[in-house]
């Protein structure tokens, strides 16, 4: 699949069926989030990976519960799009990892703002190398105050100097969503 072709095809995906990612796929998805561009090519990631859909799915409930019993003291909780967010994680059905067969956690190991930006760079890559693949993938950012938690970094394994960016599901899709459509870019043209 050409480049972009996997931008206007990658859609967030909820729905999984019961196929694994495989290691290997896993680690070619890293391969290509590691291009990504970084500030002064400090290449400040780590990746944390889940490969056991139970432990996805253990892990999934568990943010969840968390989340519904401290909600408001997390940055979500206080932002605008709090009392949404609230409503999605009070939502029995909604499973916060749809049963993905994988989680693949983007980790900055610098507090450096530029350093989690860098991280999302990479993030983007991982999707759109997913999506040229056949495989789904969903940012849970919902997650992330979870999986921060220096109880759940030490529980994962994952160093208690790295924070959390970007939680990404990944599996083969039940079906590919449907475009919601982009609004139109507003660019001002300066000379």
């Amino acid at each position: 699949m050409e480049v972009i072709e996997a931008i206007n095809k990658r859609r967030a995906v909820r729905d999984y069926v019961d196929r694994p990612v495989e290691r290997s796929t896993v680690e070619r998805l890293i391969h290509a989030a590691v291009q990504a561009p970084s500030a002064m090519n400090l290449q400040p990631w780590a990746f944390a990976v889940v490969l056991s859909r139970d432990r996805v799915h253990g892990y999934g409930s568990r943010a969840k519960s968390w989340l519904l019993a401290n909600f408001e003291q997390t940055p979500l909780g206080r932002s605008s799009e709090g009392p949404r967010l609230r409503q999605i994680l009070e939502d029995k059905e909604r499973l916060l990892f749809y049963n993905a067969r994988a989680l693949v956690i983007i980790l900055a190991r610098s507090p450096d703002a530029q350093s989690a930006e860098d991280c999302c760079l990479a993030a983007e890559n991982l999707m759109l190398a997913a999506r040229a693949e056949g495989i789904g993938s969903c940012w849970i950012g919902l997650s992330r105050p979870w999986l921060d938690l220096a109880t759940t970094k030490r529980e994962l394994g994952i160093p208690e100097s790295h924070s959390v960016v970007a939680p990404i599901l990944l599996g083969y899709p039940k079906e590919w969503p449907e475009p919601h459509g982009r609004n139109p870019a507003e660019i001002h043209w300066l000379g």
